[in-house]
């Protein structure tokens, strides 16, 4: 529902109430159904340890990555969409459904276990000024910048999860169970949304607030598709990672602050790029005043090479087509010599570059050409954010530090899940 070729889907979050009577309908319909409201089996306060997920999908042609989350009592599995861009984790449930859309597996069968209105994680979902008109449940609206939504109620159901050592937790957590949703333009067959976000309600954050991780998320996507989801920090050297800090002005996302384009090396001049790191976009997106510059500067550099552009392919807005359709980017990277990076400054002249190798801004579509994986945001309504999309990410190591506020990188193999010491473990 979030990830296409030329819509980002970070979390664009406003929540409001319904009708007072709408609030006595939905708390009758969620009475109907008698999920376990036993407390989660806390076997043990684990921070050092570490839970690993593996990673499904590709930035093209499939448009999103997803992993497999077992929730419920019997556990049931669900395929949900790994959003850093979000807090909020939800599932289609049936609650009954007013609209619900296509998804691999049947509804989410919900608990009883409503989360009070008042309750610290439906406060953070709300303004300030947000009024309870049904106390003892907490209903939310999401909505997402491709136009889709989803409306539904918080609810508190078991989570089974492994940490890397074997032993399994079933810590009670909070998630939105979403009885009416609206498809965006770029909507997939999922289950729902892993909310990954620096807020309270992500799922990282409600684990690390019961002692089970550190709150540290981590992904690992591969270029060939798939790879890995971890939370906690017991799975990298922090000594091989690239940090920057967080930005404490745009605290709603992963955000390193301002940034300057470069190209080739140097400065383009194009600076003060407000950017934020999304796993729920696919692809890379600059601010139009950015993407113009780069898009003049790659025509630039391919001017006089057998390279021509292809309107015909409409796979994302600027594609090329060579003497021969092109198999991998590899094929392609002889032409895009030059390189791209975002400077975020730091502390004081010191500044942290992410590097943008071929790779990481082209893919080749089913017709054979080479495509920019870079779009222009303010088209799509980003105004002046500027997003880091999967196709940017890959084969790279990406960690958000949410206890020390930093970013990190580092490449990596994401083909396979990652082997770690015993020492890692507890």
């Amino acid at each position: 529902m979030r990830k296409g070729q030329v819509n980002v889907f970070f979390l664009l979050l406003f929540l409001s109430l319904s009708s007072a009577s709408d609030q006595k309908w939905r708390k009758a319909m969620m009475s109907a159904y008698n999920g376990s409201s036993s407390s989660s089996s806390m076997m043990m306060n684990r921070v050092g340890s570490s839970i690993l997920f593996p990673i499904h999908g590709n930035v093209y042609p499939t448009g999103y990555y997803n992993v497999t989350i077992y929730i419920g009592h019997p556990p049931k599995p669900y395929f949900l969409d790994l959003d850093t861009g979000s807090d909020l984790t939800w599932l289609q449930c049936n609650a009954p459904c007013v609209h619900c859309i296509e998804a691999p597996h049947p509804l989410y069968q919900p608990s009883n276990d409503l989360v009070a209105c008042r309750h610290p994680l439906c406060a953070a979902l709300h303004p300030p000024d947000y009024k309870c008109e049904s106390p003892d449940q907490c209903d939310y609206e999401v909505e997402y910048a491709d136009g889709g939504s989803s409306l539904g109620v918080l609810v508190r159901d078991v989570f089974s999860l492994n940490y890397t050592n074997g032993v399994r937790l079933s810590p009670r957590l909070a998630l939105g169970c979403g009885y009416d949703q609206i498809p965006g333009t770029s909507y997939h067959p999922l289950d729902g949304i892993l909310g990954l976000g620096r807020g309270k309600s992500s799922i990282v954050s409600q684990l690390q607030s019961q002692g089970l991780v550190r709150n540290v998320v981590g992904h690992c996507l591969s270029g060939r598709g798939g790879g890995f989801l971890f939370f906690g920090d017991g799975l990298y050297d922090s000594s091989h990672v690239t940090w920057t800090s967080m930005s404490q002005e745009f605290t709603k996302y992963y955000s390193p602050g301002s940034a300057e384009l470069h190209f080739g090396g140097k400065a383009t001049g194009i600076k003060n790029l407000i950017v934020i790191f999304d796993s729920g976009s696919s692809y890379t997106y600059l601010n139009s005043q950015a993407y113009q510059a780069l898009t003049l500067l790659l025509k630039k550099e391919l001017s006089g090479q057998s390279l021509k552009e292809a309107p015909e392919d409409q796979t994302l807005p600027l594609c090329w087509k060579g003497r021969k359709p092109f198999r991998s980017v590899h094929d392609a990277k002889k032409y895009f010599k030059t390189s791209l990076a975002l400077a975020f400054a730091n502390s004081g002249r010191r500044k942290t570059q992410f590097e943008l190798h071929p790779e990481a801004y082209l893919i080749i579509s089913n017709k054979g050409n080479v495509c920019l994986g870079i779009l222009n945001g303010t088209q799509v309504g980003l105004q002046n954010l500027n997003v880091i999309g999967d196709i940017s990410m890959q084969d790279r190591m990406v960690v958000y530090d949410n206890e020390k506020q930093v970013i990190g990188w580092s490449p990596a193999n994401c083909d396979h899940l990652p082997r770690f010491k015993s020492a890692y473990y507890m």
